[in-house]
C-alpha cells in the first residue's frame, strides 16, 4: 500500500505488466514500454500481433530471445530515460530491438548504442514485427497460438486504455509530438465501438479514453458517420457510455464544445472527470506558447461546467520555467490556480528538447528559478487538494478496487485516473475484494492526495 506523492513527470503511463506461460520452445520477447499511455497502447498493438503469430511475451530480460524497447521522446529528459533503458535491455540481454517515439532519430540512438539490432518509428508496427522475425523466427503451434485470440493488455484486466486518434494538428511550440506522430488520424468511429464493446466483454470495467488531442477527434473525418456511429467526441462518449463501463476522458482541449460533454457527466453516461492540459494561465505566457488558450475565459469555462456537473473533476498540466516566464507572469498562474481550484494537477519544469522552437525563445530561465516555482506551484496545488479531499469526509461513494494485498484494498474513485491520481484505501473489512470490483464506501480519512473509507 503506498500513497501518491506528486509526480515529476506526470505524462507517464502505469507500469507494463506481463505474466503470460510459455510453452516448451516457444520464442519469447520481452518488452520495455516507457512513456506516456499512448506507448502503452502500441506496445499492447505490438504484443497482441507477436502472440498471435506464436511468441510468447517474456517478464524478464533472462527469459526472453530479444528485447523491445518503446522508447518515448517528449522530453530530454525521457530521452535519457529512453537511452538507459536500451543500455539496460543490451547489458541483461544483448538483443534489442528499439521502437516508440524516440525511434524517430536512429542515428541518435544508434551512436549511443550501435549494437541494437533495428530502430523503427513511432507507430510503425509491421516495422517492428519485421525486425522481430529476423531476430528472432517464429515458430507457432497452429492448433494454440493461430487461433483469434485477446489482446495482450500490460494493465490490470479491469480497466484499459482505448486510443481514438494518433498525431495533433497544434504547433506548441514546446512539442515536437506532432513532428514524431504526424498530423490528427482519427479512428473511424465504428472501429472505436468494436473494439470497446470486446474490451467490456472481456471483463473491462473502466475504459481510459487517450489521443494526443481528444476534443478533435474526428476533425479530419469531417465527423462522418459510418455502421450507425459519427466519429465526433460527443457522440462516441454518448456511445462508450452505453456500454455500462466507466469511460474516463482523458487530453481534452477546452474547446467550446466541450461544454456539449458536460451533460452526459451530469447523467451519470461518462465519468465526470475532464484532463485538460491548460498549461499556464497567463496570456504572454500562452501566446509564446502558441497556445489557442487564455486563462480568463477558462475560468469562464470551468464555472460553466461546474454550474452543469457541480460533482465534476478537473485534472491539468502545467509548464513552470517556460522562456520569457517573469515572476508576475508565474504569480498570474498562482493566483489562477487559486481561482480555478483544480482538483488534480500535474506540474513540469521546462526543458529544452531537440527540435522544439521553443528553444530558439530568448530569455530563459534559470534551473534554480524553475525549481523554486515548480517548489512554490505544488505547494499551492497540494493545499487545494487537501482541503477538496477533506470535503470529501463523509460522503459516500463508488469506487473500483485496483488491488488487495495484506494491508488494505487500494481502490479509485470516479474522480482519480489510474498511476496519475490518488487512492481510496480500505484497511478494515476488505478480505472479500478483488480487483475490479466495485463497491460502495463511505469516506471517513483524508490525507494530502488520498483517501481511506469503509465498504457500506
Amino acid at each position: 500500500m503506498s500513497q501518491n506523492p506528486p509526480s515529476l513527470r506526470p505524462d507517464l503511463a502505469p507500469r507494463a505488466r506481463i505474466d503470460e506461460p510459455a510453452r516448451e520452445g516457444q520464442p519469447r520477447i520481452g518488452m520495455v514500454s516507457l512513456g506516456c499511455p499512448k506507448a502503452l497502447v502500441d506496445s499492447e498493438r505490438i504484443l497482441t500481433h507477436l502472440r498471435a503469430e506464436g511468441y510468447a511475451i517474456s517478464p524478464d530480460y533472462t527469459g526472453a530471445d530479444a528485447v523491445i524497447v518503446n522508447t518515448c521522446g517528449f522530453l530530454d529528459s525521457a530521452k535519457a530515460e529512453s537511452l538507459d533503458a536500451i543500455g539496460e535491455a543490451l547489458r541483461e540481454n544483448g538483443r534489442v530491438i528499439v521502437t516508440g517515439c524516440l525511434g524517430a532519430e536512429p542515428d541518435y540512438i544508434r551512436t549511443h548504442h550501435p549494437q541494437i539490432l533495428a530502430v523503427t518509428g513511432p507507430h510503425q508496427y509491421e516495422q517492428v514485427l519485421d525486425a522481430v522475425h529476423t531476430a528472432v523466427p517464429p515458430a507457432p503451434d497452429p492448433y494454440i497460438d493461430l487461433l483469434p485470440a485477446s489482446g495482450v493488455s500490460l494493465t490490470p484486466r479491469h480497466y484499459s486504455y482505448l486510443k481514438i486518434s494518433e498525431g495533433c494538428n497544434h504547433a506548441c511550440k514546446f512539442c515536437i509530438i506532432p513532428d514524431m506522430r504526424g498530423r490528427l488520424a482519427s479512428r473511424p468511429a465504428f472501429a472505436v465501438m468494436r473494439e470497446a464493446e470486446k474490451l467490456v466483454e472481456a471483463g473491462v470495467k473502466e475504459l481510459l479514453v487517450i489521443s494526443q488531442d481528444t476534443s478533435a477527434y474526428g476533425l479530419d473525418l469531417k465527423y462522418a458517420e459510418e455502421k450507425g456511429h459519427r466519429a465526433h467526441i460527443t457522440d462516441l462518449a454518448r456511445d462508450l457510455g452505453s456500454l455500462g463501463a466507466w469511460v474516463r476522458l482523458h487530453y481534452v482541449y477546452p474547446y467550446p464544445h466541450v461544454r456539449e460533454l458536460i451533460p452526459l457527466m451530469a447523467d451519470g453516461l461518462i465519468l465526470p472527470y475532464l484532463d485538460i492540459p491548460f498549461q499556464h494561465a497567463h496570456p504572454d505566457t500562452l501566446k509564446r506558447m502558441a497556445r489557442p488558450a487564455a486563462g480568463a475565459r477558462t475560468l469562464d469555462e470551468i464555472a460553466a461546467w461546474r454550474d452543469i456537473c457541480p460533482d465534476i473533476t478537473l485534472r491539468s498540466t502545467f509548464i513552470v520555467g517556460y522562456p520569457g516566464e517573469t515572476e508576475a507572469e508565474f504569480q498570474t498562474l498562482l493566483d489562477w490556480l487559486d481561482q480555478a481550484q483544480l482538483d488534480r494537477v500535474g506540474c513540469f519544469q521546462y526543458e529544452n528538447v531537440k527540435g522544439a522552437r521553443s528553444n530558439a525563445l530568448p530569455d530563459h530561465v534559470a534551473d534554480e528559478v524553475k525549481q523554486d516555482r515548480w517548489d512554490r506551484f505544488m505547494v499551492k496545488a497540494q493545499a487545494i487538494s487537501e482541503a477538496k479531499l477533506a470535503a470529501k469526509v463523509g460522503k459516500v461513494m463508488q469506487v473500483i478496487v485496483d488491488e488487495v494485498d495484506t494491508d488494505a484494498a487500494t481502490c479509485r474513485t470516479m474522480a482519480d485516473a489510474p498511476e496519475i491520481d490518488g487512492n481510496l484505501f480500505i484497511d478494515e473489512g476488505f478480505e472479500g475484494l478483488k480487483a475490479g470490483d466495485i463497491v460502495t464506501v463511505e469516506v471517513d480519512e483524508a490525507g494530502e492526495y488520498d483517501l481511506w473509507g469503509k465498504v457500506i
